[in-house]
């Protein structure tokens, strides 16, 4: 029997073609009820006008049934106004429909499309949605504002990973998304162009628990009844209102949701945007009907909250055969498109890099990104989840469409020095499997039987499989056992790409709750400065802004395991120790029992030292200067500023570091590696004084380091969880731009 099949006549007007029977009543109110929102999402850079032009894109969620909203854009001008040319070319005010791309009888997703021409000077734009309410306190009538670069700047970037909490943690004690203040102020002082998401924007583990929609059968011990229980569609409405509330709640939140719609986002999702550890459990469990059903609930909401695009018409039940094998062109679910409408004729954003074939438990193609930040810095985001098993990571065939696409790419313009590659873990990182040995030991099973029968154990053992916790966590690590040779060989081909069309490769990673720079270079024996140097990459690792921290002591154990491990007979790896001193003032720090207490989460903040300095949280052991358990972010920026406005920068406001490059910075070269070297320590000239005392610590200033296409990288670190405002201490070092002229072939 045919599914009946319904465009609203509104909608087809517009241009927008769906499935779906839409809402049974259109709104009467003259005003949009804005629900959430508006997020500001960034896409892609093109000269499609002749000139370089910014992509990008706003979402809001209203009530059903509105009108079509209209956005209004606008230029106000550039960022410096006393640079010597600030007249906008080809940049004017102008209005853009919204596109429906989701509808049910609950909620409305719209999206405008906003194209902005690229100026000689960096430029400040501004937008509002017309007709806006003005009684909702929570969304005020307020025009937003976004800065874009110049036509000759790369983009000043902002990453983060694990924006929330995980399940049990004290929320009391870690007050909230505090650090998202800091990244407001630091954005005033100087704007970031764009905020990278390394995965668990939000965290959706809570499904499980106090009354979420999975509760029970999280609860059930067999695990062959947990194995078998059907998702059908009484069960899917629950979830599915479940993934949209809480994005609705956490998006929702301040000052996140503040930046939201200040700062362009590029997200790509990581285990928390489903549930903790999604995709890292045995494969029979993974198939699981439950599993598979909020794999396709959660990548319905993160395409539209994270990525401003339709979802799938519908998603997987038990009670629709049909929905078991999703595809694009494949056939829906009528129950779910009921009252419903979702847009079906959306083009696809060239950024995107779409897996050939879908994942094994998401019924969904992943999605890749590639687009340029700016003149000289390109970006590639590799979906680590979608396509994720215990043994695999990415399919062969995802790695070849991906490369594919940065060969042509860096081909078609030779101007690209830097690629920002973002994986959801850390992959130049401290081996552990020595403790996956000891997890998962067969000595370990009289325990798991215990805990599965009597439950015996407590929280040492998950409720999905069985397995002790830590374990999904591990086997998410590029440098898990069954992930070594997929690790190496995406090394080594990062290595080939970077040689092959001299641009350097920095490795974003977050997932891991601590802050630490690892890096990739060439065996000290090959006498290779680091400037010359295509193995040279160094992987920032930045989490959490949000969620807590591990205990001190695991820190303390993974800096011990801090060993320079040979990925290859050429490549070695290990930490960077940049952590110099925990955050805050020197001496500040509580100790002993204080200090144990604070960790427990039972001493009040805002105690003062014998001088009257606040004490702060110690963080680490004396001994440890390569991992920081504190949340975090990571701020990226050229080390040299873009020369339309270096000589005419603004002159810092009073209080703040200068934003221009210090006197005396130049281009000179490290000496190479002597094999008695400690590579712990700096390496190169980018890295010596790395930490707070770095000319890049603060976040605000272009050292002029590491030659005329450099990257200045901060980590800031939280002083002390108890602060409502989130301040932050910077850890800074320079990464040098690559020349691969005048390597020595290896005697």
């Amino acid at each position: 029997m045919a599914t009946q099949v319904e465009i609203p006549h509104e909608h087809a007007n517009a241009g927008v073609e769906g499935v779906g029977t839409g809402p049974p009543a259109a709104a009467t109110s003259h005003t949009v009820e804005i629900i959430c929102g508006p997020l500001l999402n960034y896409k892609h850079m093109s000269n499609e006008s002749g000139g370089p032009t910014w992509h990008g894109s706003v979402l809001i969620v209203t009530t059903p049934g509105e009108r079509h909203p209209l956005l209004n854009l606008s230029p106000l001008g550039a960022v410096h106004p006393n640079e010597p040319e600030t007249a906008f070319s080809g940049g004017h005010s102008e209005q853009v429909k919204g596109e429906l791309l989701y509808e049910d009888p609950d909620k409305a997703f719209w999206r405008f499309r906003i194209h902005v021409p690229m100026q000689k000077f960096e430029s400040r734009w501004s937008y509002s949605v017309k007709g806006l309410s003005d009684d909702n306190e929570a969304h005020p009538v307020k025009p937003q504002q976004f800065v874009v670069p110049s036509v000759t700047q790369s983009m000043r970037i902002m990453f983060h990973s694990c924006n929330g909490f995980s399940v049990g943690t004290d929320l009391k004690a870690w007050v909230g998304p505090v650090l998202w203040n800091d990244v407001l102020r630091m954005h005033e002082q100087k704007p970031f162009h764009v905020m990278i998401g390394g995965g668990d924007q939000i965290y959706q583990d809570s499904v499980r628990v106090n009354g979420g929609p999975l509760e029970a059968w999280t609860n059930m011990h067999n695990p062959h009844k947990r194995r078998e229980y059907p998702f059908n569609e009484k069960l899917r409405e629950k979830c599915d209102e479940f993934y949209y509330q809480n994005y609705i709640k956490w998006y929702g939140t301040k000052p996140f949701s503040d930046a939201n719609g200040q700062i362009p986002q590029l997200n790509i999702w990581d285990d928390h945007d489903i549930i903790d550890g999604f995709g890292s459990y045995t494969d029979h469990f993974m198939k699981c009907s439950v599993f598979r059903g909020i794999g396709g609930v959660a990548h319905k909401y993160y395409l539209l909250f994270q990525h401003h695009i339709p979802p799938p018409k519908s998603t997987y039940t038990t009670d629709a055969p049909r929905t078991m094998n999703v595809g694009e062109d494949g056939p829906a679910d009528p129950y779910q498109l009921k009252k419903s409408f979702v847009m079906t004729n959306d083009t696809e954003d060239p950024s995107y890099i779409i897996g050939a074939k879908p994942g094994p438990y998401v019924e969904e193609h992943s999605r890749s990104l590639y687009c340029q930040l700016g003149a000289r810095v390109a970006f590639c985001g590799i979906d680590a989840r979608t396509e994720r098993t215990r043994h695999q990571i990415n399919y062969p065939e995802t790695y070849q469409q991906i490369f594919s696409r940065l060969r042509k790419e860096f081909e078609a313009n030779r101007e690209i020095k830097h690629l920002i590659l973002l994986l959801g873990v850390p992959i130049a990182y401290p081996r552990l499997q020595w403790l996956e040995n000891i997890l998962s030991s067969p000595m370990l099973a009289p325990l798991k039987f215990l805990n599965k029968r009597f439950g015996f154990g407590g929280d040492l053992f998950n409720k999905f499989d069985g397995s002790v916790d830590l374990l999904d966590d591990l086997d998410d690590h590029y440098t898990a056992h069954q992930h070594k040779r997929e690790r190496r060989e995406l090394i080594h081909m990062l290595q080939k790409l970077s040689k092959e069309y001299n641009v350097r490769v920095t490795i974003l990673g977050g997932d891991v709750h601590l802050a630490a720079i690892g890096r990739f270079y060439s065996n000290p024996k090959l006498g290779i400065r680091a400037e010359n140097d295509f193995r040279y990459m160094p992987n920032v690792i930045s989490s959490a802004i949000t969620n807590k921290p591990p205990p001190q002591a695991v820190a303390n154990l993974l800096a011990r395991r801090n060993k320079i491990h040979h990925l290859d007979h050429d490549t070695d790896e290990t930490l960077l120790e940049i952590f110099n001193r925990d955050p805050g003032p020197p001496g500040a720090e509580t100790d002993g029992a204080a200090a144990a207490a604070q960790n427990d989460h039972k001493a009040p903040n805002g105690a003062k030292t014998s001088n009257g300095t606040a004490k702060v949280d110690k963080k680490t052991s004396a001994k440890n200067h390569a991992t920081m358990p504190s949340r975090n972010y990571a701020i990226i920026a050229e080390s040299n500023p873009d020369p339309t406005y270096s000589s005419s920068a603004a002159p810092p406001v009073q209080g703040q570091v200068s934003t221009t490059a210090p006197s005396g910075t130049g281009t000179q070269l490290s000496d190479p590696i002597h094999p008695k070297d400690n590579p712990r320590k700096p390496i190169h000239i980018g890295e010596k004084e790395a930490g707070t005392g770095h000319p890049a610590a603060q976040g605000l200033m272009a050292t002029g380091l590491c030659g005329p296409y450099g990257l200045d990288v901060t980590l800031r670190v939280e002083i002390n969880r108890g602060d409502p405002e989130g301040r932050t201490e910077g850890y800074g070092f320079s990464v040098p731009a690559l020349d691969v002229a005048g390597v020595a072939p290896r005697a």
